[in-house]
């Protein structure tokens, strides 16, 4: 059986840019931004907050039209930041502040940054020692051969590894373990299609549960941080996890009695074969994975050092054990880490230059209060990232959301940690999230497979988060 992990990456980034249709995209954009920002007579708009409305629609066209890559706007977001603010002519930086531009590139040096850097190393140490294919072997075997055990088993596994892992990475490396199994099924088995969209779905919530699951609940941390409110990776795991497990056990649920799991026996011994001749790096460099995950792990839970301090445990000792060589650093998503280093950049001067405080007077949401705000804001996210990065629309409406819970009375985090949880809920359709991809491309899905899942999670995600983050953020703060 081939590793599908590298066709799938290739599938989820398959779509090229036409140069014509790109170059039309973005002229639009930065013409369309520039008439809104400069042209209209904003009452209460200072300069540099004009000046950075440009920037962030002209950022939030292109990452939603696509007519670059995300981590090309991501450069553009601080270049332009730079340009026409962080230059000494009076708006923003005065003459005596020659060394203002340098907020704009602070958040590449941002602990969130390290932090998501030592998730995607300690990712490709399980992926390249096939430490991922091995947990996943033992877990299916102990599941036995009961359709609803095999699907409650993937769901699992790909929830707990999502947490840590990429979930584009565990996505695809579990529709390769799944893979023999599906073949053992008659074509047009009622079955089919029910592990596929479980994994997708199971994939998009785990990385709800931990700061390093999925670049929004950094962003989401990262701003918390600037307003003086950080919060620890266990705090996070708080907010997170409780509603991530509770809406994985409602789609288990909806797909066990979709797809007929109920009474329905599976042949799992070519599954297990296919594992266990899977591994294809020492057993001492598995153990030294091992090792370092549960070290690391403990230390982010129950240790009082910062999150990007132990961080560098995973980084160091995983590179200087030669466990992750340079062909690994090479692949690692450092697009990923430049589009979340822009959206703090950007978070920065809509923040500095008091252009979010105007945003919010302007839409008038203090009349909503900060429940009506939450799920506001809740379902504007999701709505957004069913059509783009949910990383993108992270950066767009968490500095919004941070600005907005100031408003209404609220703490300042609240906004912005729903932001974060609702953006990993969006998943309507097949291109909403990489994983939604990745299952379309089995062949066994249909797009409106994924249409009543995603409503429900619409629908759910912010009943559940917007009381629960509002009741525990302020005792954990």
């Amino acid at each position: 059986m081939r590793d599908t992990r590298r066709a799938a990456r290739r599938f989820v980034e398959s779509v090229q840019f036409d140069d014509t249709g790109a170059l039309l995209r973005f002229c639009g954009c930065l013409l369309l931004a520039a008439a809104v920002a400069f042209l209209p007579e904003w009452q209460g708009l200072e300069p540099a907050a004009r000046r950075c409305l440009f920037v962030l629609l002209l950022a939030a066209g292109l990452w939603a039209t696509e007519a670059i890559p995300g981590f090309a706007v991501a450069f553009l977001v601080i270049g332009l930041s730079i340009l026409l603010l962080g230059r000494p002519d009076g708006v923003f930086a005065a003459a005596d502040e020659p060394d203002r531009w340098q907020i704009f590139i602070a958040p590449f040096a941002s602990p969130l940054i390290w932090l998501f850097l030592a998730g995607f190393i300690l990712a490709e140490a399980a992926a390249r020692t096939g430490l991922d294919r091995t947990l996943a072997s033992m877990v299916f075997r102990a599941a036995g051969t009961s359709a609803t055990s095999v699907l409650v088993a993937a769901m699992g596994i790909t929830f707990v590894l999502s947490m840590f892992m990429s979930n584009t990475a565990t996505a695809a490396m579990m529709i390769t373990v799944i893979a023999p199994l599906l073949a053992t099924l008659p074509p047009g088995h009622v079955f089919r299609p029910a592990l596929p969209l479980a994994i997708a779905l199971a994939a998009n919530l785990g990385g709800m549960g931990t700061l390093v699951g999925t670049p929004p609940n950094a962003i989401a941390a990262g701003f918390m941080s600037t307003a003086g409110t950080p919060l620890s990776f266990t705090g996070w795991m708080l907010l997170g996890l409780p509603p991530a497990l509770l809406l994985a056990a409602c789609l288990g649920a909806f797909i066990v009695r979709r797809y007929g799991a109920r009474g329905l026996m599976l042949d799992q011994r070519v599954l297990e074969t296919v594992q266990a001749s899977d591994t294809r790096a020492p057993l001492w460099q598995q153990g030294v994975v091992v090792l370092v995950f549960i070290t690391t792990l403990s230390l982010w839970i129950f240790g009082s050092a910062p999150a990007a301090v132990v961080a560098f445990v995973p980084i160091t000792v995983l590179s200087v054990t030669g466990v992750i060589g340079i062909a690994e650093i090479r692949q690692l998503r450092w697009d990923v880490l430049i589009l979340m280093a822009g959206g703090l950049s950007l978070g920065v001067a809509v923040t500095a230059t008091g252009l979010a405080g105007w945003l919010v007077e302007s839409l008038s949401l203090t009349g909503l209060g900060l429940i009506g705000a939450a799920f506001a804001f809740a379902l504007l996210t999701a709505g957004l990232s069913n059509f783009m990065s949910n990383t993108a629309a992270a950066n767009i409406l968490v500095p919004l959301g941070a600005a907005a819970a100031m408003g209404v009375g609220g703490a300042p985090g609240v906004l912005p940690v729903i932001i974060a949880l609702s953006a990993s809920t969006a998943m309507c359709l097949p291109i909403a999230t990489p994983p939604n991809a990745i299952a379309y491309s089995t062949g066994e899905l249909r797009a409106s497979a994924f249409l009543v899942p995603g409503l429900v999670l619409a629908i759910l995600t912010p009943l559940l988060t917007v009381p629960w983050v509002s009741w525990l953020l302020p005792l954990i703060d």
